[in-house]
């Protein structure tokens, strides 16, 4: 197996890890929150607007996570910095 081939399959396997352990977080920590939201609704109604309206943006910066994790992914997979270095090495 030469270096490029080397590269692309730790690239693909890296990608696959990041954005598989990068979904887990994000996914327990919604299922948590929504959990929570809708206990805090059951115990004071009154105040639906203001928790949903809390649980929003908590669940947007908790997904952001998720988001970088895959960004980190497409970065590995396409736009890999190493490739030119090794292209240039190979002779490609």
């Amino acid at each position: 197996m030469d270096s490029l081939t080397l590269v692309a399959v730790a690239s693909i396997i890296s990608a696959g890890i990041c954005i598989g352990i990068g979904a887990i977080g994000p996914a327990l920590g919604e299922g948590r929150a929504l959990a929570q939201a809708l206990a805090s609704i059951a115990q004071q109604p009154d105040e639906t607007n203001t928790i949903t309206r809390t649980l929003f943006v908590g669940l947007a910066m908790v997904e952001s996570t998720a988001i970088y994790c895959f960004v980190v992914s497409m970065i590995l997979i396409f736009a890999n910095p190493f490739w030119n270095y090794f292209l240039s090495r190979v002779g490609g």
